[in-house]
C-alpha cells in the first residue's frame, strides 16, 4: 500500500490498524535542537481520544470505546529536544472488541471503505475497518502537535483554531473561542451546541447518525506561504484535510458562495496600514489565500464532515463468497461507534492544518535569501 506519507520536508508517515497491536508514525524534518513538549502532544491526543464525556455532561456524539491513547516515543527525541533524526512513536490499542465485527467477514458496510479495499486488494482487515478506521487519525494528531511546535518556534503568533460550525442541521449563531471546550460538540456557541447535542441524542436513540461542518481559522501567518503552481497553500491544505476519511468537501473564505458573487463583490479591498508598512484587507472572501500563497489575512476554511456510516439500522448491502461472486443481503452493524464525528474531528483538522503549514514553512525557507 502506497500513500501513507504526507509532506516534502516535514514528512509524516503513519501505520497501524484499528484492532492491531498499535498505531504509530514516523516524522522526518523536525529541526535538530528544537524543544519538544511531549505533555502538549499527549494533551492533543487526549482531545481526540474516544470515550470522552466532557466532564459529567452527556455527549451523544462519541463512541463508548475507551482508549488511553498514551504516546510512546521510540526515537528522535533526546533530553526533550529533537535530534534531527526520524521521530518514531506508537499508540497502543487496548480496548479492541474484534468479535463485534464477526458478521463483516464477507459482508460490506454501506458508506465504509470495505468494498473498495476488497476490490483493490482482494481481501481486507474487517475488524473496525482496519487501516481505513478513524483511529488512524491518532497518529496524525501526535504529528500535528509536533508540527505546531515547529510553526510556533519560527512564528510565535501562529494560532490554529477549529470548531464545529454546524452539526445535525443546526448552525452556530456566534463565535466565542472560550466556549469551544465547554460543550460536547466543541462549538464556539454553547446554546447552539446544546441544541446539536439534543438532536444527535435523538438520532442515536433511533439508530442513526449525523454530519456537520468544521470551520478552521489560522491567525499570525506571514504572507507568502505556499508555492504558486501545484503546491498552492489552499491545494496543499485541501489535500491534507480531504485525506481525513470523513471529510467530503472543503471551501476557503467565501467558498462556493463566490460563484454567485460579482467581481466587485468578491474582490477583497486592500489598503495601506496606518504605519504604511503593511497591507490590510477590508474583507476576506479569499480566505487568506491569493495566488496560492498566504496574503497576511486570517486563513479561513470549512470542511464538510459526512454522517457516521456505522448506524444501528438494518441496511441493504452485498456480501461476497469465496469465489468473489456477490449477492444481496441485509446487515445490522454491531459494536461501538460515534454518532457524530464533529467533536473528535476538530483536533484532527487542526493537526492536518499544522502539518501542511509546517511543511510549506520549511519549503519557504529556501525561497529567498
Amino acid at each position: 500500500m502506497s500513500g501513507n506519507t504526507f509532506g516534502k520536508i516535514f514528512k509524516v508517515t503513519t501505520f497501524g490498524e484499528s484492532h492491531g497491536e498499535a498505531l504509530g508514525g514516523v516524522i522526518d524534518g523536525v529541526p535538530a535542537g528544537l524543544k519538544i513538549d511531549l505533555e502538549k502532544v499527549q494533551a492533543a491526543l487526549d482531545r481526540r481520544r474516544p470515550g470522552q464525556s466532557f466532564g459529567n455532561k452527556n455527549n451523544a456524539s462519541v463512541t463508548a470505546r475507551k482508549e488511553a491513547d498514551k504516546i510512546e516515543i521510540l526515537s528522535g527525541i533526546f533530553e526533550g529536544k529533537a535530534e534531527g533524526t526520524s521521530i518514531g512513536y506508537i499508540i497502543r490499542n487496548t480496548s479492541q472488541h474484534s468479535k463485534d465485527y464477526g458478521n463483516l467477514v464477507n459482508t460490506f458496510r454501506p458508506g465504509h471503505a470495505d468494498l473498495t479495499y476488497y476490490l483493490k486488494y482482494g481481501f481486507r482487515d474487517y475488524r473496525g475497518g482496519g487501516r481505513s478506521s478513524g483511529r488512524e487519525t491518532s497518529s496524525r494528531v501526535a504529528a500535528g502537535e509536533i508540527a505546531r511546535q515547529v510553526l510556533v518556534h519560527f512564528y510565535p503568533d501562529v494560532k490554529i483554531t477549529a470548531y464545529t460550525k454546524r452539526a445535525a442541521g443546526i448552525s452556530i449563531s456566534r463565535v466565542d473561542y472560550d466556549e469551544i471546550e465547554e460543550n460536547a460538540l466543541r462549538s464556539p456557541d454553547n446554546e447552539a451546541a446544546a441544541k446539536m447535542n439534543k438532536k444527535i441524542e435523538e438520532l442515536r436513540k433511533n439508530g442513526d447518525s449525523a454530519g456537520g461542518i468544521i470551520e478552521c481559522r489560522v491567525t499570525g501567518l506571514p504572507a507568502g506561504l505556499g508555492e504558486s503552481v501545484f503546491d498552492k497553500l489552499d491545494a496543499v491544505l485541501a489535500h491534507a484535510v480531504l485525506s481525513v476519511g470523513a471529510v467530503k468537501g472543503i471551501e476557503f473564505g467565501a467558498g462556493f458562495d463566490a460563484a454567485d458573487m460579482t467581481g466587485s463583490e468578491n474582490n477583497d479591498v486592500m489598503r495601506a496600514s496606518k504605519d504604511k508598512k503593511s497591507v490590510v484587507f477590508e474583507t476576506n472572501n479569499a480566505g487568506g489565500v491569493l495566488g496560492g500563497m498566504s496574503n497576511g489575512n486570517e486563513l479561513i476554511f470549512r470542511a464538510a464532515v459526512k454522517p457516521v456510516p456505522s448506524i444501528y439500522k438494518e441496511q441493504k448491502t452485498v456480501c461476497a463468497d469465496e469465489n468473489g461472486s456477490f449477492c444481496d443481503t441485509n446487515l445490522k452493524i454491531e459494536g461501538r461507534h460515534d454518532v457524530c464525528l464533529c467533536p473528535r474531528i476538530v483536533p484532527v483538522i487542526e493537526a492536518m492544518t499544522a502539518i501542511a503549514l509546517c511543511d510549506l514553512l520549511l519549503q519557504d525557507k529556501s525561497s529567498r535569501a
